[in-house]
């Protein structure tokens, strides 16, 4: 009865047509609102009324007034009434979301007040702790190859040059599916687990509210994840049948002759080479998994202990052993089943690895996106090849100085390719979620650390680029070689910061298209310029050739983001 008279008397304050022109949001559950019972002074006699009935009322159920129809889209979202500031009669001016005021406190609530200003707030704290470990995760290869390139330059030079043309050759058969698996995954992966949050937590919840006896597998079942891994198992098979038994056909397009000293150690290394493939690839599909979920340090953990046990063995093999090149090979390639066998264990213990259960649509999924990025891929991979040739043909030892300089720019550019990757798993994790305004806190974070990270790693580089060729060889002529590279190494730093970038943030939108025919761009004109300037200038054209490639990838960068194109027009529609 109490409960009627109030409703009356709100009714015939005006109260209810207060309420009507303040929608309420949506809530699975009933909405309440409560009545906060501060009486004010220019309150009028009705109000004074029903604010006294609520503070002397026994009944808590009488403390707030339910709308059946009205619905939240915020689990925990708390509505309080308040009353008019003003003179006259008593009005609900407002209905407030108590999370709505908690959520314009947090720092993304303030972007287009900071989006200019290089700040490490949460969301840059976040790139960073996933950029530090992915950036020696991501160095495997690399790091790898530096390992096997310093050893093997104490061999001779024409042996230094045969790693570098077989390394080259590994890359354009092995990564040109593996970039864009390890791609698709982390994406996939992360905007999965993002949509499966709120399922999970309902799961959680319907635990505790009856609680059931558990099964023995409590590991998680995520397709892009099974799907990931049984495509790299196919695909490493293939690649090595293709690397060994094609070893001599390969050498032979990249330009090396019979009778060249470089040609035997090649072949060598690159038939012993091929037995890694398997293991790289479902090594990279796993650690695709880890930063779909935001975890980098499993993944460097496995890979610290790879590259120990490689350095390790590559001591043993090559010199006391001496098996030269084919130690190295063999070196790597123990230590490459190694860092897999650790990725898959530790995932393993996590989630289901393999299931037929596996839906079509996902493979479907995979393999359309995956072919944008073979394409991709595939520029980059022949650009890189391009130059890797020209630089061959003139001779053993400006191949080997520029393979000491390509080494060096491929590795400490992995900084820059561990920035992406942090951006490309928090912007897709928001943007499956629809959380648009953090992810364009995510997309300026990214980039101004990107910028800072470019700028430091060209100066350092300048400044100890000479002390780190020593490591590579003692040889006078191949340093003398390698300090024209210099230049090339330290100024294209800061260009590749924002190339690298913007490939992360394509993926984590899966603007894959784009990503692709960028690329395909950018790669054609400098493959021309590379065949027009090497000739004429030697390794100074090459030089100007690589630099020309990932300028164009940088501004096409600058382009699509700023153009709010694609899926970018629903990142910045807000801001409109």
């Amino acid at each position: 009865m109490q409960s009627e008279n109030i409703t009356a008397q709100l009714a015939a304050a005006g109260d209810a047509r207060a309420l009507n022109s303040n929608p309420l949001p949506r809530h699975p559950h009933h909405t309440r609102l409560r009545l906060r019972p501060t009486v004010m002074a220019s309150t009028s006699s009705p109000m004074r009324s029903v604010a006294a009935a609520l503070l002397l009322t026994p009944y808590p159920t009488l403390n707030h007034i339910t709308f059946p129809s009205a619905r939240c889209r915020c689990p925990a979202a708390a509505l309080r009434w308040r009353p008019a500031r003003c003179r006259g009669k008593p009005a609900v001016t407002d209905v407030v979301d108590e999370e709505e005021e908690e959520r314009e406190t947090l720092p993304e609530a303030k972007l287009d007040d900071v989006r200019g200003w290089f700040m490490l707030d949460e969301i840059g704290m976040d790139i960073i702790n996933i950029a530090l470990p992915a950036a020696l995760a991501l160095a495997a290869d690399p790091i790898t190859a530096l390992i096997d390139t310093a050893f093997v330059g104490h061999i001779g030079s024409a042996q230094l040059a045969a790693v570098g043309v077989s390394l080259s050759i590994f890359n354009l058969v092995s990564k040109l599916l593996n970039v864009p698996l390890l791609n698709v995954t982390t994406s996939f992966v992360a905007e999965q687990q993002a949509l499966d949050a709120d399922y999970t937590s309902a799961a959680e919840r319907d635990e505790i509210s009856s609680p059931q006896e558990k099964s023995g597998d409590q590991r998680k079942f995520l397709p892009a994840v099974s799907t990931s891994l049984a495509l790299a198992a196919g695909i490493g098979l293939m690649e090595m049948l293709a690397l060994i038994l094609g070893s001599d056909t390969l050498i032979d397009i990249v330009g090396i002759p019979a009778d060249s000293p470089m040609r035997v150690p090649a072949e060598q290394f690159l038939t012993l080479r091929a037995y890694g493939a398997p293991p790289v690839i479902v090594a990279l599909a796993a650690q695709g998994a880890f930063r779909g979920f935001k975890d980098t340090k499993t993944p460097l953990f496995a890979v610290v202990a790879g590259n120990l046990v490689n350095a390790l063995l590559d001591a043993i093999f090559i010199f006391p052993l001496g098996l030269g090149v084919s130690g190295a090979a063999l070196a790597t390639v123990t230590s490459e089943y190694l860092t897999a066998f650790i990725l898959l264990w530790k995932l393993n213990n996590q989630i289901v690895l393999f299931s037929w259960n596996i839906v079509a649509g996902d493979i479907i999924r995979y393999l359309k996106s995956g072919a944008l990025l073979i394409a991709r891929t595939i520029a980059v991979v022949l650009t890189f090849t391009v130059s890797t040739s020209l630089a061959a043909r003139e001779g053993s030892v400006p191949m080997a100085g520029y393979e000491i300089c390509l080494q060096v720019w491929l590795t400490i550019s992995l900084l820059n390719d561990a920035l992406a990757l942090a951006g490309q798993a928090l912007l897709a994790s928001e943007y499956a979620k629809g959380n648009y305004k953090k992810a364009r806190i995510v997309l300026y974070r990214v980039l101004q650390i990107g910028g800072v990270t470019g700028v430091a790693l060209a100066t350092t580089l300048f400044l100890g680029f000479g002390y780190l060729s020593l490591l590579f060889t003692d040889d006078p002529a191949v340093l003398d070689v390698a300090q024209t590279g210099i230049w090339f190494v330290t100024i294209s730093q800061p260009i590749n910061a924002v190339a690298f970038v913007a490939d992360g943030l394509y993926y984590g939108v899966s603007d894959f298209a784009f990503a692709a025919y960028s690329t395909l761009f950018a790669g054609t004109v400098s493959s021309a310029v590379l065949l027009v300037a090497a000739p004429k200038f030697g390794l100074g054209g090459i030089w100007a050739g690589l630099t020309l490639f990932m300028s164009l990838r940088a501004i096409a960068g600058f382009w699509r983001i700023g153009s709010k194109g694609g899926p970018w027009k629903t990142i910045w529609s807000e801001t409109e």
